[in-house]
């Protein structure tokens, strides 16, 4: 089951049939139209353990597409204005819903108030449904090159989706909704 959750995850880029919720912060003294370039770390805590490769590679690609629209070249390890670092986790969760059914009941019975007047009796039933879906987060880090000091983060969260043909398009989908908030924005061509 383990195994599977982390399968599921791949569709992740954070479903595009479900909302993803974006969280951004910043350094706001940073001009960041000054950083033309970005090496890329790999992933924190080796998070990408849970990913196969074609998803690792969508995701990673996404993000650097992403970059190239806002005129930012990705360069050799040693050589970028900027350090991307990404993380990825997710967490199992339950959901419960309460459904109630009532039948008879109301004004009508006789209960020691006279022929016909009082509550009558009546039934409930409730049904409970519990069910399993994952939720992902995907953390992005931007660094400062030379001062070795985040300067930018955005993390964006939501179900996994588990439908395998949608992957590709909701990984730049939501990519594209992670970095929304990036101070640069993309070249109009």
């Amino acid at each position: 089951m383990k195994k599977l959750s982390f399968i599921l995850l791949a569709g992740l880029i954070l479903s595009a049939c479900s909302s993803i919720k974006v969280t951004t912060d910043l350094d706001k003294t940073i001009d960041f139209s000054q950083y033309k370039t970005l090496e890329y770390w790999g992933w924190s805590e080796d998070s990408d353990k849970i990913l196969n490769r074609f998803d690792k590679e969508r995701i990673e690609s996404a993000f650097g597409n992403e970059f190239k629209k806002r005129g930012i070249d990705i360069v050799e390890k040693g050589q970028g204005d900027m350090i991307v670092s990404l993380y990825i986790v997710t967490e199992k969760k339950t959901q419960k819903t309460a459904t109630t059914t009532s039948m008879g009941g109301g004004y009508g019975g006789y209960y020691g108030h006279g022929p016909r007047y009082g509550w009558g009796g009546g039934h409930s039933t409730t049904q409970i449904q519990e069910y399993d879906y994952i939720v992902g987060t995907l953390v992005i880090s931007i660094y400062d090159a030379e001062k070795k000091e985040l300067i930018w983060e955005s993390v964006g969260q939501g179900t996994v989706d588990e439908d395998p043909n949608s992957r590709e398009e909701s990984v730049e989908k939501n990519a594209a909704k992670i970095m929304k908030e990036f101070p640069v924005q993309p070249i109009q061509e």
